[in-house]
Protein backbone atom coordinates (compact mmCIF):
# COMPACT_ATOMS: atom_id res chain seq x y z
CA UNK A 1 0.00 0.00 0.00
CA UNK A 2 1.39 3.51 -0.93
CA UNK A 3 1.83 6.23 1.81
CA UNK A 4 -1.03 8.40 -0.27
CA UNK A 5 -3.10 4.71 0.35
CA UNK A 6 -2.42 5.21 3.75
CA UNK A 7 -3.06 8.96 3.99
CA UNK A 8 -6.57 8.53 3.02
CA UNK A 9 -7.39 5.88 6.06
CA UNK A 10 -7.46 8.56 8.51
CA UNK A 11 -6.67 12.58 9.19
CA UNK A 12 -8.96 15.58 9.85
CA UNK A 13 -11.36 16.75 6.56
CA UNK A 14 -13.27 19.23 7.00
CA UNK A 15 -15.26 20.96 4.53
CA UNK A 16 -14.18 18.40 1.65
CA UNK A 17 -10.50 19.24 2.39
CA UNK A 18 -8.03 16.86 3.71
CA UNK A 19 -5.95 18.57 5.75
CA UNK A 20 -2.10 17.91 6.73
CA UNK A 21 -2.30 19.51 10.08
CA UNK A 22 -3.90 21.59 12.67
CA UNK A 23 -2.80 24.55 14.47
CA UNK A 24 -3.88 25.59 18.04
CA UNK A 25 -4.18 28.78 19.80
CA UNK A 26 -2.60 28.38 23.46
CA UNK A 27 -4.69 30.29 25.63
CA UNK A 28 -8.20 29.79 25.61
CA UNK A 29 -8.01 26.99 23.00
CA UNK A 30 -5.14 24.66 25.20
CA UNK A 31 -5.51 26.30 28.25
CA UNK A 32 -8.25 27.74 30.44
CA UNK A 33 -6.25 30.74 30.82
CA UNK A 34 -7.80 33.69 29.51
CA UNK A 35 -9.82 34.63 32.68
CA UNK A 36 -7.10 34.16 35.11
CA UNK A 37 -4.50 36.42 33.12
CA UNK A 38 -7.01 38.97 32.00
CA UNK A 39 -7.69 39.19 36.09
CA UNK A 40 -4.42 39.57 37.06
CA UNK A 41 -3.91 42.33 34.11
CA UNK A 42 -6.83 44.48 35.25
CA UNK A 43 -5.76 45.09 38.75
CA UNK A 44 -2.45 45.65 37.37
CA UNK A 45 -3.47 48.25 35.54
CA UNK A 46 -6.21 49.79 37.82
CA UNK A 47 -3.04 49.91 40.00
CA UNK A 48 -1.29 52.37 37.93
CA UNK A 49 -4.36 54.74 37.79
CA UNK A 50 -5.75 52.78 34.88
CA UNK A 51 -9.11 51.41 36.22
CA UNK A 52 -10.00 48.17 34.88
CA UNK A 53 -12.66 45.17 35.36
CA UNK A 54 -11.50 41.28 34.19
CA UNK A 55 -14.47 41.65 31.44
CA UNK A 56 -13.20 45.08 30.39
CA UNK A 57 -9.86 43.16 30.06
CA UNK A 58 -10.78 40.36 27.99
CA UNK A 59 -12.61 42.46 25.94
CA UNK A 60 -9.54 44.71 24.75
CA UNK A 61 -6.94 42.51 25.27
CA UNK A 62 -7.99 39.08 24.28
CA UNK A 63 -5.50 37.82 21.77
CA UNK A 64 -2.90 40.67 21.42
CA UNK A 65 0.66 40.41 21.84
CA UNK A 66 2.24 41.86 24.78
CA UNK A 67 3.55 44.69 23.38
CA UNK A 68 0.58 45.53 21.29
CA UNK A 69 -1.41 45.54 25.18
CA UNK A 70 1.19 48.05 26.18
CA UNK A 71 0.54 50.50 23.21
CA UNK A 72 -3.13 49.97 24.48
CA UNK A 73 -2.43 50.92 27.82
CA UNK A 74 -0.20 53.83 26.61
CA UNK A 75 -2.89 55.49 24.51
CA UNK A 76 -5.65 54.90 27.18
CA UNK A 77 -3.53 56.42 30.10
CA UNK A 78 -2.36 59.13 27.80
CA UNK A 79 1.13 58.10 29.47
CA UNK A 80 3.47 55.26 29.16
CA UNK A 81 3.06 53.08 32.08
CA UNK A 82 5.55 52.40 34.64
CA UNK A 83 8.57 49.85 33.91
CA UNK A 84 7.35 47.74 36.57
CA UNK A 85 4.12 46.81 34.77
CA UNK A 86 4.94 43.81 32.89
CA UNK A 87 7.38 42.55 35.20
CA UNK A 88 4.85 42.84 37.52
CA UNK A 89 2.69 41.03 35.44
CA UNK A 90 4.94 38.16 34.86
CA UNK A 91 5.58 37.64 38.41
CA UNK A 92 2.05 37.73 39.16
CA UNK A 93 0.57 35.67 36.26
CA UNK A 94 2.79 32.98 36.84
CA UNK A 95 1.87 32.31 40.07
CA UNK A 96 -1.84 32.64 39.26
CA UNK A 97 -1.32 30.13 35.98
CA UNK A 98 0.55 27.15 37.89
CA UNK A 99 -1.94 26.93 41.08
CA UNK A 100 -4.88 27.73 38.98
CA UNK A 101 -4.82 26.95 35.22
CA UNK A 102 -6.85 23.60 33.74
CA UNK A 103 -6.82 22.15 30.17
CA UNK A 104 -9.48 23.68 27.84
CA UNK A 105 -12.21 20.91 28.51
CA UNK A 106 -12.16 17.98 25.98
CA UNK A 107 -8.71 19.27 24.19
CA UNK A 108 -7.21 16.29 25.82
CA UNK A 109 -9.85 14.05 23.44
CA UNK A 110 -9.18 15.80 20.92
CA UNK A 111 -5.34 15.58 20.81
CA UNK A 112 -5.46 12.00 21.77
CA UNK A 113 -8.07 11.45 18.50
CA UNK A 114 -5.28 13.62 16.66
CA UNK A 115 -2.73 11.15 17.74
CA UNK A 116 -4.11 7.92 17.00
CA UNK A 117 -5.18 9.33 13.90
CA UNK A 118 -1.45 10.09 12.73
CA UNK A 119 -2.46 13.75 12.68
CA UNK A 120 0.58 16.32 12.98
CA UNK A 121 -0.59 19.62 15.38
CA UNK A 122 1.26 22.23 17.05
CA UNK A 123 0.72 25.29 19.00
CA UNK A 124 1.01 29.15 17.54
CA UNK A 125 0.34 31.84 20.22
CA UNK A 126 1.52 35.38 20.56
CA UNK A 127 2.29 34.46 24.18
CA UNK A 128 5.67 34.53 25.01
CA UNK A 129 7.42 30.94 25.43
CA UNK A 130 7.61 31.17 29.04
CA UNK A 131 4.01 31.49 29.47
CA UNK A 132 3.22 28.83 27.56
CA UNK A 133 6.18 26.08 29.39
CA UNK A 134 4.15 27.51 32.29
CA UNK A 135 0.70 27.02 31.08
CA UNK A 136 1.29 23.72 29.10
CA UNK A 137 3.30 22.36 32.03
CA UNK A 138 0.95 22.81 34.17
CA UNK A 139 -2.17 20.80 32.51
CA UNK A 140 0.32 18.18 31.83
CA UNK A 141 0.32 19.28 27.82
CA UNK A 142 3.75 20.25 27.72
CA UNK A 143 5.47 17.04 26.21
CA UNK A 144 2.66 16.78 23.78
CA UNK A 145 4.04 20.10 22.03
CA UNK A 146 8.06 19.38 22.20
CA UNK A 147 9.24 20.98 19.14
CA UNK A 148 5.74 22.02 17.69
CA UNK A 149 5.73 25.53 19.93
CA UNK A 150 5.83 28.71 17.98
CA UNK A 151 5.50 32.60 19.57
CA UNK A 152 4.57 35.44 18.45
CA UNK A 153 8.56 36.43 19.12
CA UNK A 154 9.55 34.30 16.54
CA UNK A 155 8.46 36.06 13.81
CA UNK A 156 8.89 39.92 13.01
CA UNK A 157 4.66 40.70 13.29
CA UNK A 158 2.43 39.08 15.62
CA UNK A 159 -1.26 38.30 15.15
CA UNK A 160 -3.21 39.48 13.09
CA UNK A 161 -0.37 39.27 10.93
CA UNK A 162 -0.34 36.16 9.66
CA UNK A 163 3.42 35.56 10.03
CA UNK A 164 3.23 33.08 12.90
CA UNK A 165 0.88 31.10 11.16
CA UNK A 166 3.14 30.55 8.33
CA UNK A 167 5.85 30.29 9.99
CA UNK A 168 4.75 27.47 12.17
CA UNK A 169 3.26 25.62 9.13
CA UNK A 170 6.52 25.92 7.75
CA UNK A 171 8.55 24.71 10.39
CA UNK A 172 5.99 21.44 10.66
CA UNK A 173 5.72 20.89 7.28
CA UNK A 174 2.52 21.87 6.72
CA UNK A 175 0.60 23.55 3.15
CA UNK A 176 -0.88 26.46 4.26
CA UNK A 177 -3.61 25.93 2.27
CA UNK A 178 -3.94 22.66 3.87
CA UNK A 179 -3.36 23.59 7.46
CA UNK A 180 -6.65 23.67 9.94
CA UNK A 181 -6.34 26.05 12.75
CA UNK A 182 -8.83 26.30 16.12
CA UNK A 183 -8.66 29.63 17.33
CA UNK A 184 -10.70 31.37 20.08
CA UNK A 185 -10.20 35.55 19.32
CA UNK A 186 -10.99 37.89 16.53
CA UNK A 187 -7.32 38.88 15.90
CA UNK A 188 -6.25 35.29 15.56
CA UNK A 189 -8.78 34.06 13.22
CA UNK A 190 -8.07 36.92 11.32
CA UNK A 191 -4.03 36.29 11.18
CA UNK A 192 -5.06 32.64 10.64
CA UNK A 193 -7.40 33.54 7.32
CA UNK A 194 -4.84 36.31 5.81
CA UNK A 195 -2.49 33.59 6.01
CA UNK A 196 -4.99 31.23 3.46
CA UNK A 197 -5.56 28.39 6.51
CA UNK A 198 -9.15 27.34 7.50
CA UNK A 199 -10.01 28.75 10.75
CA UNK A 200 -12.53 27.20 13.09
CA UNK A 201 -13.42 29.53 15.69
CA UNK A 202 -13.72 28.40 19.69
CA UNK A 203 -16.79 30.91 20.38
CA UNK A 204 -16.58 30.12 24.33
CA UNK A 205 -15.42 33.31 25.41
CA UNK A 206 -16.40 35.56 22.47
CA UNK A 207 -19.94 35.05 20.37
CA UNK A 208 -19.64 32.94 17.06
CA UNK A 209 -20.45 35.88 14.58
CA UNK A 210 -17.87 38.00 15.82
CA UNK A 211 -15.06 34.50 14.98
CA UNK A 212 -17.32 33.99 11.81
CA UNK A 213 -16.66 38.06 11.04
CA UNK A 214 -13.35 38.03 11.42
CA UNK A 215 -12.72 34.81 8.98
CA UNK A 216 -13.96 31.52 10.56
CA UNK A 217 -15.15 28.91 8.24
CA UNK A 218 -17.16 27.08 11.69
CA UNK A 219 -17.19 27.13 15.09
CA UNK A 220 -17.83 25.17 18.23
CA UNK A 221 -19.17 26.11 21.51
CA UNK A 222 -17.82 22.63 22.77
CA UNK A 223 -14.11 21.32 21.80
CA UNK A 224 -15.28 18.00 21.36
CA UNK A 225 -17.09 18.92 18.18
CA UNK A 226 -14.10 19.08 16.83
CA UNK A 227 -13.57 15.41 16.75
CA UNK A 228 -16.66 14.72 14.09
CA UNK A 229 -14.02 16.11 11.37
CA UNK A 230 -10.74 13.46 12.52
CA UNK A 231 -11.54 10.19 11.43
Amino acid sequence: MSTADTAVKSGVVFGGTRFDGVLFDCDGVLVDSERITSRVWAGLLTGIGLPTTTEQSLATYLGNSMARCLEIVTEQLGRTPPDTLLPQFYADVKVALETEVTPVDGIVEVLDALDAAGVGYGVASNGEHEKMRTTLGATGLLARFEGRRFSAVDVARPKPAPDLFLHAAQMLGFDPRRTLVVEDSPLGVQGAFTAGMTVIGYAELVSPERLVAAGAAHTVRDMRELMAFVG
